[in-house]
Order: structure tokens, then C-alpha cells, then sequence
């Protein structure tokens, strides 16, 4: 069947369709973009299907994203995306606004019990019917023109995501189609909560292993990389590598030639920035006492492994009575945080990653798992 395709590649255009989708019940909303040597993502295009018709929008010929910010605000219009946290960093990055209420299908189609974490080209198939030609995900979306084959890819994603929500949509109560949006609210919170550099250190490899001395050094050291990373736009291990950071804390290198040897060291860094670091590791290594950072926990202790599965059969047998996919339910890092809360002894706190629907239907009987897991014989 061929697809009404409509290009997007100037501000009034992009004006003149936004008002009109502004009128419509949902918009289906897709992003290609290219993000090998740069922090950010830079778009490439942008897809929008109405259930009748693909809308391909050129970012390289537009710059006025007000039209579209405001459509993606607009509380009365729902926006359908698939798997999207890269898709909305692509819109953040470029309209400085982000989708909502948004209706994610990978979550939905997990709600249904379809299965969980599906590939779009899979739900394509399981709900359409249809098999999606192998994708041009590896392909130059910056380049101009583009290929043929990446405009029929294009606008079949737009066209496809749009079905899929139609066909999916009334087949959530309206609990779950409450819990799919709540979901998405949560996406779009997270990438609205701006990392705080001198947070980066507590998620470093093996952090938990080093003395509050080192990480004065590591707090510093990650906190340069995140802030370097998004100045000079480059990922992050191009400032320096994740596997670096660790040693570099726990070694205090005061000379170049040791800096070299550090573990996974790029030359180029040492090149470009060697002597910074080397000022930077003395000077976080000067830290009074009472401004190094607290120890950062240990992993959970082998003998805790029972209960995280305890409570994860917990989790499996109320997703079982919803007919959700289990995943779904708690995630592996709100259990390990709940029960590092209190392990052993008790008592123990519901971690704040335990939220909305959740913490309401689980919250309680996770505590009361816990609560008597030390009675157990």
C-alpha cells in the first residue's frame, strides 16, 4: 500500500501542520538521528503519523520549534512513541520540551502481557500483521538527499506506530492505560532531572571499594568528565574512559608518566589534558576530613540473594493476577535498594524509586515479606 508522505522542510510549513495537529486526538511521533562522536544527539528527522498519513520534518532546514513544543505540551493531544528515551532526548535536545501526555507502545504492548522490552519491527509483526523491511537504523540520517529506502522507512514508522496504538488502545482498562501514561510521565521526569555532576561518582565501578580519601578524587574526576563531556560535546569516554576513573582515584598518579600507565588510559587524554588532571587529583586529594564525600554502600552480601528473590516472586505472582508482563512490576535496583534500607536486622524503608501504582499495590506487602522473612525457620 502506498504511504501519503508530506515533507516538512521550512518554519511556516511546520507552523501550519502543528496548528492542525493540535486538533487531533493523538499523533504518533518518531525520531532518526546520529550520535557516534558527540554527547548529544544531533536529529536527523522527525516522523509524525495522524493514522492517515506520514509527515517527514527536516531539522536541518527548520529552526523555529515552537509549533511543535507547544504540541507536544498540549495536555489534549496524546503523543504515541516507541521505546523512546532516545527519542526524547532528540526532542529536548531540539525543542526544549518533551511529549505529554505520552503513551509509550513498548510499554503498553508490556502491560498486555505481549512481552516485554519488544522491538518496534516485533509488535509491527504481532499486532499488524506485517513485516517491516530490515532497518536502516545503521544509516547516514544527516546525509541529504536521502535514500529512498530511508524515506519508505521513515514515513512506514510513522504510519505503523500510529496503527499499533489504535489497535492497542482499547485493549487496556482503563487502570493500565492510566498505569502506561504514569509510566511515561516517570520517562519524562527522569530526563527532566538534570544530573548533578557531583552525584556521577556514587554509580562509578567499584566506588563502594574506596576509602572517603579517594573519593574526594573520584567525586572530583567524575564530575570534570560529565561537565567536559557535554562542553566539548563528546561522549564521555572520550574525556576520559569509564575503566580509567577508579584507578586514577585509588593511585593518585603525581607525574605524567604515571598518569600514562593508569589502567585503559587514553594517550590523547593524557595529551590534552594530563596536566589539568594531575592538578585536579592533588588538589581533591587535599581535601580536609570533613569535606570528603560518604562511604558509598557495598553491594548486598551474597546471603541477601534469598530475600531479592523472595520479593521478586512476590512481584511475579501479582503480575501474573494483572496479566502484565513481570518485569514490569519492580525493578531489580528498587528491591536491592529496599532491602539494603534495613539487611539484616531490619526495619526496613521503601526506597523513593518505589512509586505511584507500584509503591501503592506493593508497598506494603513487600515490607510485610520482609518483616517476617526472619521468622522463617
Amino acid at each position: 500500500m502506498a504511504i501519503d508522505i508530506h515533507w516538512i522542510r521550512d518554519n511556516d510549513s511546520l507552523g501550519r501542520f502543528c496548528a492542525e495537529w493540535q486538533q487531533l486526538p493523538f499523533v504518533a511521533l518518531d525520531t532518526e538521528f546520529m550520535r557516534v562522536d558527540t554527547f548529544y544527539p544531533i536529529a536527523g528527522l522527525l516522523q509524525i503519523g495522524d493514522g492517515k498519513s506520514a509527515y517527514l520534518i527536516d531539522p536541518l532546514t527548520i529552526d523555529d520549534w515552537k509549533p511543535l513544543a507547544a504540541l507536544l505540551e498540549n495536555p489534549a493531544v496524546l503523543k504515541v512513541l516507541h521505546a523512546c528515551s532516545e527519542d526524547l532526548e532528540v526532542l529536548l535536545r531540539l525543542t526544549g520540551s518533551l511529549p505529554a501526555p505520552l503513551f509509550d507502545t513498548q510499554l503498553a504492548a508490556a502491560y498486555l502481557n505481549l512481552g516485554f522490552s519488544m522491538g518496534y519491527s516485533r509488535l509491527v509483526q504481532e499486532v499488524l500483521g506485517i513485516e517491516l523491511p530490515k532497518g536502516e537504523t545503521r544509516s547516514d540520517w544527516l546525509q541529504r538527499p536521502l535514500s529512498e529506502t530511508q524515506i519508505s522507512y521513515a514515513a512506514e514508522d510513522a504510519v505503523h506506530l500510529a496503527e499499533v496504538f489504535v489497535q492497542l488502545r482499547p485493549k487496556l482498562s482503563d487502570e493500565k492505560y492510566s498505569w502506561v501514561l504514569e509510566d511515561g510521565a516517570e520517562l519524562v521526569a527522569n530526563l527532566r532531572r538534570e544530573v548533578d555532576p557531583y552525584e556521577v561518582y556514587r554509580e562509578a565501578k567499584l566506588a563502594w571499594k574506596l576509602s572517603r580519601a579517594q573519593l574526594a578524587v573520584l567525586r572530583e574526576l567524575c564530575a570534570w568528565r560529565e561537565r567536559e563531556a557535554r562542553a566539548r560535546d563528546l561522549p564521555r569516554n572520550r574525556i576520559i574512559r569509564e575503566h580509567s576513573l577508579w584507578p586514577l582515584a585509588r593511585t593518585q598518579p603525581d607525574n605524567l608518566g604515571a598518569l600514562a600507565k593508569i589502567e585503559d588510559m587514553h594517550p590523547r587524554t593524557v595529551r590534552q589534558d594530563g596536566e589539568f588532571l594531575l592538578d585536579l587529583i592533588k588538589r581533591a586529594g587535599s581535601v580536609p576530613p570533613e569535606q570528603w564525600p560518604a562511604a558509598v554502600p557495598e553491594p548486598l552480601p551474597i546471603e541477601a540473594s534469598a530475600l531479592v528473590k523472595r520479593l521478586k516472586a512476590l512481584g511475579q505472582a501479582e503480575a501474573e493476577r494483572l496479566g502484565i508482563a513481570p518485569e514490569l512490576m519492580l525493578r531489580k535496583k528498587t528491591l536491592e535498594a529496599l532491602i539494603k534500607s534495613g539487611f539484616p536486622e531490619g526495619p526496613y524503608q521503601l526506597p523513593d524509586s518505589l512509586r505511584g501504582w507500584r509503591r501503592e499495590l506493593m508497598g506494603q506487602a513487600l515490607l510485610d515479606s520482609l518483616a517476617t522473612a526472619g521468622e522463617q525457620p
